[in-house]
């Protein structure tokens, strides 16, 4: 197990890294390249910032040691957008005062899609390891891409999912009002309707509450089979703890929104048998392998978006050093030409509008683990 930085250059080069296994000449006028980093770092979604600063953090290192970005060396800095959507813009406009030019982020569709008008506007490029809206990349700003799917993809796997395994039965789907929560329930919702089966409920809830005890109760009078969560695992999380205490053995399906160990911190031992689509898991690729070993060594397990942080600082490098230039909207230029990038969460070439052509879900089972927690490492269906 590597335990640190000993070797980068040769650890980028088994990489592919488009060159940047030899050292570039340092800029003449010691200009560097400043990555801007959105996420929460405060509030219920802190640990998704800390994700993002570790994968951050760690690809600004390896890539200073095998000679920066064209020349220039980089450097990041952190803003907190408490996953609200003003507080967002806040952090886009921090940034364009900071004179970023890169940024990493946000984590929350409803705070990337406003933000990234604010970065369009001043020569920003933005990739989001998280946000998962197609709307985000559907306007056609020439700065938004994506290391992660779209909820039009996740949402497709889960409504087939239901319509196999829950034919005859009796779904219900809650959301909880965001861009990412409503538009993905909204795609499930539409799946399994063209399949012929309809929703016994279909509701919104307000995010930060703690009682749900009247959905429970909503849920139990209508005899549910299943629950279909369009939102993030720290309502999931309550929602299930509390179907549990009132006695409904449903399990509840989800996307993205709950990959964090935090989440059966939240909903307890009845998490077990919760269903979540979410892309092959990063930390099992062969490419991720040294860099999943040195996160764990430094007491870090890199789950969720770390590794996709990575690889989106790998992304901008890569352009960077074949166009010779740090240039946002020439890189932007760049990463739509086709270009296929070899990263740390496999290959990634892009389309007109900044998705992933590679991008894919698959559906995976939080199961208990030996320490008594809940973990989905491991658990991916193949049915």
């Amino acid at each position: 197990m590597s335990k640190g930085l000993a070797s980068p250059l040769a650890m980028l080069a088994g990489l592919a890294l488009a060159g940047l296994a030899f050292a570039l000449p340092a800029s003449a006028d010691g200009a560097g390249v400043k990555i801007g980093v959105a996420a929460p770092f405060t509030g219920s979604s802190a640990p998704w910032g800390e994700q993002f600063k570790r994968g951050t953090e760690m690809a600004v290192k390896d890539f200073n040691a095998a000679g920066g970005a064209a020349g220039q060396q980089l450097s990041y800095e952190i803003g907190d957008d408490v996953a609200d959507p003003k507080a967002g813009v806040s952090v886009a406009n921090k940034f364009v005062a900071d004179g970023v030019k890169w940024v990493i982020g946000h984590v929350n569709s409803g705070v990337s899609i406003p933000a990234s008008d604010v970065y369009a506007e001043n020569g920003i490029i933005q990739i989001t390891p998280a946000s998962t809206n197609p709307t985000f990349t559907d306007r056609g700003l020439w700065n938004t891409f994506r290391t992660t799917g779209r909820d039009d993809q996740q949402g497709a796997v889960a409504a087939a999912y239901l319509v196999k395994h829950f034919q005859g039965k009796r779904i219900a789907i809650v959301h909880d009002k965001t861009p990412f929560g409503e538009g993905l329930a909204q795609i499930v919702k539409k799946g399994i309707n063209e399949k012929g089966i309809t929703e016994v409920v279909f509701e919104g809830i307000n995010i930060g509450e703690k009682d749900y005890s009247s959905l429970v109760t909503k849920l139990k009078e209508a005899n549910v089979d299943v629950l279909y969560y369009g939102g993030v695992y720290t309502e999931a999380g309550l929602i299930i703890r509390q179907m549990r205490d009132q006695g409904l053995q449903a399990p509840l399906m989800g996307g993205d929104g709950l990959v964090t160990t935090d989440f059966g911190a939240i909903a307890g031992p009845g998490g077990a048998g919760t269903l979540m689509t979410y892309t092959p898991d990063p930390r099992e690729n062969p490419e991720a392998k040294q860099i999943v070993e040195r996160m764990r060594a430094a007491g870090f397990e890199p789950e969720a978006f770390t590794v996709k942080c990575y690889a989106s600082v790998q992304i901008l490098v890569q352009s960077a050093n074949a166009i010779k230039s740090t240039d946002p909207e020439k890189i932007a230029e760049y990463m739509h030409s086709g270009h296929v990038f070899d990263t740390v969460i496999g290959k990634i070439s892009y389309d007109e509008r900044g998705d992933m052509l590679q991008a894919n879900y698959v559906m995976y089972v939080w199961k208990p683990t030996a320490s008594g927690g809940l973990d989905y490492a491991g658990n991916e269906l193949t049915d």
